[in-house]
């Protein structure tokens, strides 16, 4: 039997369940930077990267406030929000060519939320043949790219587009 070791993996095994508050409440704090991954920061609503990616370029939109569900949202936040969708999926085309785009949000625990709490929207970049033996047979996902690089590359592109 082979073995991938995965290290780092346990600072987040051993703490996800142990952070307080929301992940997206706690990311607002702190001024947006890599650390944060926070790469856009508009008037009602952010775009930041996942920080356990399906793929390189993996991001969420979501509003500033603490809302579980769409029906809580103001139409100027919906349609802010829907207008970074928007950006997200020109500035990942332009940075990664991608072939097409998973978009969508899970809407509570029961349908996969990790953070059921506060309401967000992923858009992740898919490349004909992305899901490979790794994902399927071997339960592993390759993220082919530092999420730093990740994080500096669409910061920059978004910059450019916004």
């Amino acid at each position: 039997m082979k073995r991938l070791w995965a290290s780092w993996r346990m600072k987040y095994i051993s703490s996800a369940d142990k952070q307080p508050g929301c992940a997206f409440c706690e990311a607002l704090k702190k001024e947006d930077s890599a650390e944060n991954l926070i790469v856009h920061r508009g008037k009602n609503s952010l775009i930041i990267l996942n920080k356990y990616p399906y793929t390189s370029g993996h991001l969420m939109v979501a509003p500033l406030v603490h809302v579980a569900n769409i029906e809580e949202l103001d139409a100027e936040t919906g349609n802010e929000i829907f207008q970074l969708i928007t950006h997200s999926t020109t500035t990942l085309k332009m940075v990664y060519q991608p072939e097409g785009f998973n978009i969508g949000a899970n809407l509570g625990q029961a349908a996969g939320a990790g953070i059921p709490g506060h309401l967000h929207f992923h858009i992740v970049p898919r490349w004909n043949g992305d899901t490979n033996y790794m994902s399927t047979i071997g339960e592993i996902r390759v993220i082919p790219e530092d999420i730093e690089v990740t994080y500096k590359r669409i910061k920059e592109q978004l910059q450019n587009s916004l």
